[in-house]
Parts: C-alpha cells; sequence; structure tokens
C-alpha cells in the first residue's frame, strides 16, 4: 500500500514540477579525497544547495578524510523527484536540501533512512525530524528586501499577507519555482487552509508582479532599482553587501508570528539503504561540526542550528526576529499540490 501511494503522489509531483519548469538537468562534478582514484567507495551527494554555498566544505571534508565525493547539483525538489525516480536503484549516499519540504517529500515516499541520536541531539528541538529522516544544518528567515532608495520603510507592511493590497500590486518580485518560495506557500496552506492561500496567491498574480529564477536575481533586480522590493531569504541581501557595501539593499522583517517572517533550515539527510552508511554519517556529522557552523555564519550569512556556534554579528539576533517556526515535517507531504496551486494562480517565472 505504501508503494502504491508513493507511486501516485511521485506522478503527481512531477506533472506539477514539469508545469512549473522544473525540468530535470543535473550537474555534477567529482572531488577526489588525497588518495585520488574512484568507484562505488565514493560517497555520493546530491545537494539542492548551489556550488559556490556547499562546494568549500565538500573540498574539506575530501581532503581531510580522504573520501571522493561525487556531487550533483540541482534545484532541491528537482533531486528529490530523481532520487525517488531511481528508487531502489539510486547510488545516492546523502541528500543535501536547500529546501525542508523536499526532504519531507522524500520522507513521505520512504527514501531516507535514519540520522543516529547523537548526531540529531546536535541542533534544538524542532530543527530535526522526529524520525531522524533528516537533521537542519542552517536556519534562513523569510523577509522583505527592498530598495533604500526607492522604499520609506515607514510604507511596509506589518504581515506578508498584506502585500495584496493596492499599493502593492507589481511592485513585490516573486521567485514561484524556487523551492523556499514553495516552502512558504506550503506553511501558508498548513496554516491558513487551502482556499485562503490560493487566494493569496491568486491576489499577487492578478497584481502582476515581476517574477525571478531565484532569490539572487531578485536582489540584484532590486539593487539595481528594475523593482522596488522582493519576497527572499535574509542572507541574501547580506551576501550582496558583503561585496558591494553601497548597494541600496535592506532587509524588512514582517511582525513576530507573521508566516512573511518563518524560519527555513537547511537539510542533510542519509538515503535509505546506503552501501555508505559510515562516511554518509561522518560526512553529516562534519556539517555539524564547530568548523563548518562558522562557514555557514561567516560566508553565508546564515544562522548555525548546532549548539554553541554564534550567528554572524551582522545579523540581527533571532530573538530580535522572533521569526515563526513551523513543523517543517509537514511541508513535504504536499510538495505536489503547493506546485499545482501557484501554477493555478498563473505565477511562474
Amino acid at each position: 500500500m505504501a508503494s502504491l501511494r508513493g507511486m501516485r503522489g511521485h506522478k503527481r509531483s512531477w506533472r506539477a514540477a514539469a508545469a512549473l519548469g522544473m525540468v530535470l538537468a543535473v550537474g555534477g562534478s567529482v572531488i577526489s579525497g588525497c588518495g585520488g582514484g574512484s568507484g562505488r567507495d565514493t560517497l555520493v551527494i546530491y545537494s539542492g544547495r548551489t556550488s559556490n554555498l556547499i562546494k568549500p566544505l565538500l573540498d574539506k571534508f575530501a581532503e581531510e578524510t580522504d573520501t571522493n565525493i561525487d556531487v550533483r547539483y540541482d534545484n532541491s525538489a528537482n533531486l528529490a523527484l530523481l532520487l525517488d525516480e531511481e528508487g531502489d536503484h539510486t547510488d545516492v549516499d546523502v541528500f543535501l536540501s536547500q529546501s525542508p519540504g523536499a526532504v519531507g517529500f522524500l520522507d513521505e515516499q520512504g527514501r531516507l533512512g535514519e540520522i543516529s541520536s547523537d548526531l540529531l541531539g546536535k541542533v534544538p528541538e524542532g530543527d530535526a525530524a522526529a524520525d531522524g529522516s533528516w537533521i537542519g544544518l542552517s536556519g534562513r528567515v523569510r523577509t522583505l528586501v527592498y530598495n533604500t532608495d526607492l522604499v520609506d520603510p515607514a510604507t511596509l507592511p506589518t504581515s506578508v499577507l498584506d502585500l495584496i493590497k493596492p499599493e502593492y500590486a507589481g511592485k513585490v518580485a516573486l521567485a514561484p519555482t524556487n523551492g523556499s518560495f514553495q516552502d512558504f506557500v506550503t506553511v501558508l496552506r498548513e496554516k491558513l487552509g487551502e482556499e485562503a492561500a490560493g487566494s493569496w496567491l491568486q491576489a499577487m498574480a492578478d497584481g502582476n508582479p515581476p517574477t525571478f529564477n531565484d532569490n539572487t536575481a531578485i536582489v540584484e533586480a532590486v539593487g539595481r532599482g528594475e523593482v522596488p522590493m522582493g519576497l527572499v531569504n535574509h542572507y541574501y541581501a547580506f551576501v550582496a553587501k558583503s561585496d558591494n557595501p553601497d548597494l541600496p539593499v535592506e532587509n524588512h522583517f514582517f511582525a513576530p508570528g507573521d508566516y512573511g517572517s518563518t524560519l527555513l533550515v537547511t537539510a542533510a539527510s542519509i538515503v535509505k539503504d546506503t552501501d555508505q552508511p559510515e562516511a554518509a554519517r561522518k560526512f553529516v556529522e562534519f556539517l555539524l561540526s564547530e568548523e563548518a557552523q562558522k562557514y555557514f555564519a561567516s560566508e553565508t550569512f546564515e544562522y548555525p542550528l548546532a549548539s554553541g556556534v554564534q550567528p554572524n554579528p551582522v545579523l540581527p539576533p533571532l530573538d530580535q526576529i522572533n521569526p515563526t517556526r513551523v513543523d517543517l515535517s509537514t511541508l513535504g507531504g504536499d510538495l505536489e499540490s503547493t506546485a499545482e496551486l501557484i501554477q493555478r494562480s498563473g505565477l511562474s517565472s
């Protein structure tokens, strides 16, 4: 019965993904440890995190442990669907996701193994799956980035739901196929209900908002003044301003408890029945180490999740933002329904 349910959900996901233009075109690379060579003793990783964000850590792990790594990069949802398509024949050992919804989907399909309790204990409760299927690595807060030359912050709303008001029509950039935006929409569906979430999406679409493929493109467009504001994750503005301190962009965090300030986590999972269980475990453990967590804090401006590692001091403290936290395990089961809802609204990038 579980297999049949998974196949039905898989087919719906493929249709929804195709409708949103999420075509499987996986890029990859091989990273060799000091010993070089290749073979099935290689640790195979599907990474929904882009190369510029995660490759330095992969290189470090490969060098320090003399492990060969075959990493394949793409959108987290694409890779989750591909892994499910491969099923029991996959050679993937570790799944890294930019989006908690993608690992939630794989957990629903029974594709994930179990992370040991000692590793789960390294992050706060709620930042790992109760069943051990995934563990959070870093946190991103949803936010509204705006151009400081074009927008008076006093005019910005306290709730993301207010962005459907006439004064914001056509001024808020969106990335409809981005995993974080889809997770945000799933949160709306979970908390407000299908009808209310769909109405909000339709109202946003009716305002003819500028759409982009990802958050980076939104921040760049806002920085150039092509669009006044856009919904993104918090760290993109900080990364952009680290390269250009004069860039006229700032983050606007919605009121505490608002769904527009939801905390989303990046996640790691060990694939079910991997034949590299020890190497996979060591890799996840490395990503939770002080060295890797400090990398997330200093280089990518994300909030480290492992206990004892402080965020980058340029970031506002999480207790100041007071972001909304949700049960992230609920995000994956509705991956296809969220994609279909976005498609029906007419939003596309």
